[in-house]
């Protein structure tokens, strides 16, 4: 018996759909607005990288424009309904999913321990109890409070002092949270004082925890393979995933499909009862541009956005003879539900200027005046949100598409 199936463009909708990707970036993007929008992915990576804006910001922006960077604190670090934790990597996640953590906190803490004992040395192990000791007397620190008498590298996480490696290892494993940001520094205090609500929590059997990540992550992708689902989260293991897809299927809680992919081929995968109706009932999307983050979580998994999109993206790509194909960090540019090509900007804030160095469609994508138009809108737009009032476009900026 042949199984349901959704064909590419259906499937990319609902991919995009679940990402907050398929409606018009429109819409309040603060408060209890925000946090729905945070829910609804899942999770917002956390990165330093700041050529035009950090990733978490530009992730919301993306998905609505009305948001500013001031609108995330808030959350973070008065009302305390996000929390900094990992995911894949560091991530900004809603705090009502705290208990589910709790799993992640008691395997990072007993696999770290033994795994920094050999990169970082046992050293350490010996100041857990300080670095505590010092948070309980003083109260919240950073990285720069502990371990002033010990020597420091010059940079990278492997040459983290004893402390530093001591405070992370306790925020690893649950013991301390992520209080606020200065700057860009992590600033962390006792768990316990930063959500006080965990503090008596029975934490959850991790039966539950597998059930909720699993249900989680699938709702959130619309449809995935057992290691898509495991990978989500990265709460659980990937034999851990396929367990629970091999009960719920016999429980009839989900469903083998099949899923077409951009070259034709077809792909099982998984999903809840009702997916593929609810593909199929989903409307055209907005055709305005939109320059994501290349961390945006639609592009986590490259090879799921090279099966659906035709998309072959890496932060760096190099050409056989060792030269760069593409610059550095360049954004993915989508219309619709096309990646249709990237783009190399940066903000010079000395100046206001946002500058465009290159943008490279991808193949079959024409440039014509109309979407050139999009492209300068949204470019526009991205200025006024990075406070940048004016474009500065490189000569020959619009490149030729490149052949794999």
């Amino acid at each position: 018996m042949s199984l349901p199936a959704l064909n590419n463009r259906a499937a990319r909708r609902l991919f995009l759909d679940r990402h907050a990707l398929i409606e018009p970036p429109a819409g309040n993007a603060g408060g209890a607005d925000l946090l729905a929008l945070i829910n609804r992915l899942g999770f917002v990576q956390v990165d330093s990288i700041n050529t035009v804006e950090r990733a978490h910001h530009m992730i919301l922006w993306s998905r609505r424009q009305s948001y500013r960077r001031d609108n995330l604190r808030p959350l973070l670090e008065q009302s305390r309904c996000l929390f900094e934790h990992w995911t894949h990597d560091a991530s900004i996640i809603p705090s009502a999913f705290l208990p589910q953590w709790q799993l992640r906190f008691a395997r990072d803490g007993a696999r770290i321990r033994s795994r920094w004992t050999d990169w970082h040395g046992p050293a350490f192990k010996d100041k857990i109890d300080d670095v505590l000791e010092y948070i309980r007397k003083y109260g919240p620190v950073g990285s720069g409070d502990v371990g002033t008498d010990e020597r420091r590298g010059k940079g990278g996480w492997w040459q983290w002092h004893p402390s530093k490696t001591a405070l992370e290892y306790l925020w690893r494993s649950g013991v301390l949270s992520v209080c606020e940001r200065r700057g860009f520094a992590k600033i962390y205090d006792l768990t316990e004082r930063v959500h006080p609500q965990t503090a008596n929590q029975i934490p959850p059997h991790p039966a539950e925890t597998i059930d909720w990540a699993c249900n989680g992550a699938l709702d959130r992708l619309g449809f995935a393979t057992p290691g898509e689902i495991a990978a989500f989260f990265d709460l659980i293991t990937p034999a851990e995933a396929k367990a629970w897809c091999a009960r719920e299927m016999k429980k009839g809680s989900i469903e083998a499909i099949e899923i077409e992919g951009v070259d034709g081929r077809w792909r099982k995968s998984l999903a809840h009862p009702g997916a593929l109706c609810r593909a199929r009932e989903l409307p055209a999307p907005s055709q305005r541009l939109r320059i994501l983050s290349p961390f945006d979580p639609a592009l986590r998994d490259r090879k799921r956005c090279e099966r659906l999109f035709g998309f072959h993206y890496r932060i760096e790509v190099f050409v056989p003879e060792a030269k760069r194909r593409y610059g550095y960090y360049v954004f993915p540019v989508m219309q619709g539900d096309r990646l249709i090509g990237r783009i190399d900007l940066k903000c010079q804030r000395a100046d206001g200027r946002l500058a465009i160095t290159a943008f490279w469609p991808e193949p079959g994508i024409a440039m014509g005046q109309g979407r050139l138009g999009r492209l300068e809108a949204e470019l526009n737009r991205l200025g006024r949100f990075t406070g940048c009032n004016s474009l500065d476009f490189a000569n020959g900026w619009l490149r030729e598409t490149l052949q794999a």
